[in-house]
């Protein structure tokens, strides 16, 4: 195969590069930056699609971001492009921040405690995992379902990180918005400036070419 890894990547290395890729954040911060200002398309249009990645960090749904920031880009009519790369916003480097902050918020506005603690959180998410494979082995033996993990991982961690996360997700997503329109804007200009300036240069060399030959004839 022409596209072929020749250094076949372990799962361990896979996983491993997925929480800390082999150039480090900053690296692949700026990677994503650069490939965000160079798309065709109006610097609001990419902004929306900004917004919409940013937003889907804040919110509970951690397997389907790339699905709910490309669907938030579409309804915003917004680049889907920028929006499936600004869902690197959340990263295991801002998750637990994020986290933190959306469900105190969610519990703020339920009226309900903020319990912080391995069980009160990481637990939960251990408890409805288990609930899950559970309830899925009882579909071929005898054994009955039980959806106690479940239920408590929705009403303590999933519905009030939900809830909680549409506030300070829109706020941060609405700062990058504004950040990125007059950015994407002067990198656009300044791009179109230099390849206007190549191609003048680009046509003086040929025009000078052209006089040498036709002097030397």
């Amino acid at each position: 195969m022409v596209f072929k890894r020749r250094d076949r990547r372990t799962m361990l290395r896979t996983m491993g590069e997925a929480l800390y890729p082999r150039g480090g954040w900053t690296r692949a911060f700026h990677y994503v930056k650069h490939r965000v200002r160079r798309l065709p398309d109006s610097p609001e249009r990419i902004a929306r699609g900004i917004w919409a990645g940013v937003f889907v960090t804040f919110t509970p749904f951690y397997t389907m971001h790339f699905l709910a920031a490309a669907l938030i880009a579409r309804l915003m009519q917004g680049n889907i492009i920028a929006s499936l790369m600004a869902t690197f916003f959340g990263n295991p480097l801002t998750y637990v921040p994020i986290g933190v902050v959306s469900l105190q918020t969610g519990h703020w506005l339920l009226g309900t405690e903020f319990e912080v603690g391995d069980k009160s959180f990481g637990g939960k998410f251990v408890d409805a995992g288990g609930d899950l494979k559970h309830n899925f082995m009882t579909l071929f033996n005898d054994q009955q379902p039980d959806w106690h993990g479940l239920a408590v991982f929705y009403d303590e961690v999933f519905f009030p990180y939900l809830v909680g996360g549409l506030i300070p997700g829109m706020i941060t997503a609405s700062v990058c918005y504004y950040l990125s329109v007059p950015l994407i804007r002067a990198y656009q200009h300044r791009r179109k400036g230099a390849i206007k300036a190549k191609l003048i240069a680009i046509k003086k060399k040929a025009a000078a070419k052209a006089d040498a030959k036709r002097k030397a004839d």
